[in-house]
């Protein structure tokens, strides 16, 4: 909060207003009404992606292109419905789900095998994966998917016309719509797999002792594809929810980083199931306040952004000073 208002007084504009604007104001200002089903809206995709992610990291597995998958899920899932267009039957929209899952599922599969087969470094493997994901957007977005009554401008139908793929909420104007269902199932997941079953166990082990891990039995190959392809798997299901809801359409732009922002859920939460959930709260409330700062207050996007990334950093400086002092003196030459 402190260095954040040090930002923002970097910036001119008012310290205290914008912490309040960002933190209060969709809770209790004067349109929070509108903004707290956004929470909801904002946060699933969020909690879905960081929860994927924190089994990985837990077992020291780095996938950091959740975001390429998110957007593969996006695309597998749209494609399912526009392919049923217009066509309308209850089964169309189970069939998005799978296909959004295994795009997802898929994409991530990439880094995981080349790791287990030729021992390439996934963090950078997932992460180019990433920009190729983007490209296949934009080519989705400008050929394949285009709205053929778009009048010529880039991005598909609009899925939330399309009753039988539409992701809408399941209680009228709360924001609670399939995504968050199934962020909250993926939460007791989670939190009964790391806990209670014999998988949880070995994804703990050999985060916190690889060699013990090894000596145990656990098979490290079937390790990081599970954890990879679970983490694949999620990430695909909020962008198929994100792509039938609240966006409702395949568009250039239609990725918006939450791919990268659940990391900093993931270990906001301490990669803990329930915090993982607070945590996916307290960012779609910073997504939301930020938004309201931009148009209230002129602050940039960027410095919301940065904001976000301080949770973070500070985070890691309370980790490293809690296990290390600082020592001021002269180094010693041998």
């Amino acid at each position: 909060m402190f260095f954040g208002g040090l930002l923002f007084v970097a910036l001119g504009k008012d310290p205290v207003a914008a912490i309040r604007t960002i933190f209060y104001e969709p809770l209790f200002g004067q349109y929070a009404f509108y903004y707290r089903p956004q929470l909801l809206v904002k946060g699933a995709p969020l909690v879905l992606i960081a929860i994927g992610l924190s089994l990985g990291f837990k077992a020291g597995i780095w996938n950091i292109g959740a975001e390429g998958q998110y957007i593969m899920g996006a695309l597998f899932g749209a494609g399912v419905g526009l392919a049923f267009y217009p066509y309308e039957a209850w089964f169309v929209f189970p069939l998005m789900v799978a296909a959004g899952a295994f795009g997802g599922w898929i994409w991530a599969m990439i880094p995981a095998f080349l790791k287990v087969r030729f021992g390439t470094n996934e963090i950078l493997v997932s992460l180019m994966l990433v920009y190729v994901a983007e490209q296949f957007l934009a080519s989705m977005s400008l050929g394949l998917m285009k709205n053929p009554e778009g009048f010529g401008f880039p991005g598909s139908r609009n899925l939330q016309q399309y009753e039988s793929a539409f992701n809408a909420d399941l209680i009228e104007g709360s924001g609670m719509h399939w995504g968050v269902v199934a962020a909250l199932i993926a939460v007791i997941f989670a939190y009964v797999l790391l806990s209670k079953h014999r998988l949880g166990f070995a994804i703990r082990v050999t985060g916190e002792a690889p060699r013990a891990a090894r000596f145990s039995g656990v098979n490290p190959v079937r390790l990081v594809l599970f954890c990879m392809g679970m983490s694949g798997l999620l990430a695909g299901l909020a962008g198929m929810f994100e792509v039938s809801g609240p966006a409702g359409q395949v568009t250039i732009d239609f990725n918006v980083g939450y791919g990268f922002t659940a990391i900093i859920v993931a270990f906001l939460g301490r990669l803990h199931p329930v915090g993982i959930l607070l945590a996916g709260g307290l960012m779609a409330l910073t997504y939301i306040g930020g938004d309201i700062a931009q148009s209230q207050l002129g602050l940039p996007a960027a410095a919301i952004q940065v904001f976000q990334g301080m949770l973070l950093f500070f985070l890691l400086a309370l980790d490293m000073l809690t296990h290390y002092r600082l020592r001021f003196g002269t180094a010693e030459v041998v």
